[in-house]
C-alpha cells in the first residue's frame, strides 16, 4: 500500500507542486487548504506523515502540530513543516513542538521528497538491544515504545531513536555530530541545534526534574551521555 502524506497548504500552486512530486515518488497525497478538518480526517484515515505550512486558515501549523502531538493515536506520526518562516527562532519553535524536520520556502521539490523519505526511514526498528531497562525507564526497540515509571510515554520516531541509541551505550559521550550521524542519518538536512532541542524534549518526558537530569546528561564542551542511576 502507498504511504499517504497529508499536505496542509493553502497556496494552490505550491500544493499542486508538492502533490506532483510526492505522487511521482510513489506516495499518496491528500491536500488540505485549511487546518480545520485535518485532525478528524487523520483519525479516520491515519497518514504516514504530515507536511504542514505554518500560516494556513483555520489555525496555524504550529497549533496544528501541537494538537497532533496531544492525540495518542497520532502522536507518533512524523511532522515536517514547509514554510516561508525562515528564522532560527521559528525553526527551533517548530522542533520544540515535536516536528521531525523544518523545510523553508522556496524549496527544491527533489530535496523535499528526500527529506520526507529520510524522516520515514526513522521508523525502521533501531539496531541494538531489543529491550533496555534502566532505572524507571523501559525502552522496547521492537515495539519502538518508551515506558516511564510504569506509564507509556508518547514519542516521535526521532525521539525514540535518540533515546534508544544513547541508552544502548550507557556512559559513553557522543558529540552532537555523532548523534546526528547515528540517529538522523541524513545529516545534510539538519543541524547540531536539532540535537539540543530533542534532548530537551526527551528530558521533559523521562526526567522527574528536567532541569536537573539524571538520565540524559550534558557533558560540557563534548555532547551528551546516558547514565543509569544507581
Amino acid at each position: 500500500m502507498k504511504q499517504t502524506v497529508f499536505v496542509v497548504e493553502d497556496d494552490r500552486d505550491i500544493a499542486q507542486l508538492v502533490r506532483h512530486h510526492l505522487e511521482g515518488a510513489g506516495f499518496g497525497v491528500r491536500v488540505f487548504p485549511a487546518a480545520n478538518s485535518v485532525i478528524a480526517e487523520a483519525e479516520k484515515h491515519p497518514p504516514a506523515l504530515f507536511l504542514l505550512d505554518v500560516m494556513v486558515p483555520g489555525g496555524d501549523g504550529f497549533a496544528l502540530c501541537s494538537r497532533i502531538r496531544e492525540r495518542q493515536s497520532l502522536a507518533g506520526t512524523p511532522v515536517i513543516f514547509l514554510t516561508a518562516r525562515t528564522s532560527e527562532a521559528d525553526r527551533v519553535a517548530g522542533l520544540e513542538l515535536g516536528a521531525d524536520d523544518y523545510v523553508t520556502k522556496p524549496f527544491s521539490p527533489r530535496e523535499l521528497v528526500a527529506r520526507v523519505r529520510a524522516v520515514l526511514r526513522r521508523f525502521e526498528k533501531p539496531l541494538g538491544p531489543a529491550r533496555i531497562k534502566a532505572g524507571d525507564l523501559e525502552i522496547d526497540g521492537g515495539a519502538m515504545s518508551l515506558t516511564v515509571r510504569g506509564k507509556p510515554a508518547a514519542t516521535t520516531a526521532t525521539e525514540f531513536r535518540l533515546i534508544h541509541y544513547l541508552a544502548s551505550h550507557p556512559g559513553k559521550v557522543f558529540s552532537r555530530e555523532q548523534l546526528l550521524d547515528a540517529v538522523w542519518r541524513d545529516v545534510a538536512f539538519v543541524t547540531p541545534r536539532s540535537v539540543d532541542v530533542y534532548v530537551r524534549r526527551l528530558r521533559e518526558k523521562i526526567e522527574r526534574e528536567p532541569e536537573s537530569p539524571v538520565y540524559l546528561r550534558t557533558v560540557r564542551g563534548a555532547g551528551y551521555k546516558f547514565e543509569v542511576p544507581k
